[in-house]
């Protein structure tokens, strides 16, 4: 008995050590952004890598469990962000090792953000919720969406 609740005890503490993103997608010590400092999403394989570029376009890298850039296979994303009431929709083309938004993101800091990521044709979507936030964060030297540090996201909207 005293052995079955020791191994409950370590099993609730590594699970509430573990590094992940909370319901909120607020990130914890441990996350790493993607290799051009964008938003790494982990849910699919390989990761991919979100990051909004100077032309305020969308590059979507694909990565390894290494953070190394691997080129884009058959993958097909769609991200749709912006206003609910009219949002963007972006689709992307294959350029060198990544795939390139064909419009620009709207204008503004904070857009409701959904990234939907196929393998090939035919599969189930991944789907990846955020608020595209692009101040840049105080304290790491990511923007809001893909910062890594561990200060309170929502403290500097007042």
């Amino acid at each position: 008995m005293k052995i079955k609740l020791l191994f409950t005890f370590i099993a609730a503490i590594m699970a509430l050590t573990v590094n992940a993103a909370d319901k909120d997608g607020h990130h914890h010590h441990g996350i790493k952004a993607g290799p051009s400092g964008g938003r790494l999403i982990t849910t699919v394989e390989p990761h991919a890598e979100f990051f909004v570029n100077k032309s305020n376009k969308v590059e979507i890298r694909f990565v390894d469990d290494d953070n190394k850039v691997v080129k884009p296979g058959e993958q097909i994303v769609v991200v749709t962000l912006g206003d609910r009431s009219a949002p963007t929709r972006l689709s992307f083309v294959k350029e060198g090792d990544k795939l390139v938004s064909d419009k620009t993101i709207p204008a503004g800091n904070d857009h409701p953000t959904v990234v939907q990521i196929k393998a090939k044709a035919g599969e189930k979507a991944v789907n990846e919720k955020f608020n595209l936030n692009l101040e840049q964060c105080p304290t790491c030297k990511n923007k809001e969406y893909a910062c890594i540090c561990e200060h309170d996201h929502g403290a500097e909207k007042k």
